[in-house]
């Protein structure tokens, strides 16, 4: 499945709860969502990164839809026709 038609789905399923949640709420869960992954991430537990993995995506899209973001268009243009890894301040 394309991203643009997972996008499409979560929306369908997921849009009106969205709107009465707001923005700022979605922005909290996936704040909340990252920390669980940075947890996960930390243990190095593979099977609960993959779980904080796909909650992040799911209010990344959530947000995405929320503000009508084509997220899988953006992809794309900024990391697969650019490439701004010579601007990141990587680990020597």
């Amino acid at each position: 499945m394309e991203l643009a038609e997972l996008a499409k789905k979560v929306s369908e399923k997921y849009s009106e709860t969205d709107k009465k949640s707001g923005p700022l709420f979605l922005l909290a869960v996936f704040f909340e969502e990252a920390g669980e992954l940075a947890e996960a991430v930390r243990k190095g537990n593979t099977e609960e990164v993959r779980e904080e993995l796909a909650d992040c995506l799911f209010m990344v899209l959530s947000l995405a839809n929320y503000y009508g973001v084509d997220v899988e268009e953006r992809l794309v243009e900024k990391y697969l026709r650019d490439d701004p890894s010579s601007r990141w301040d990587l680990p020597s």
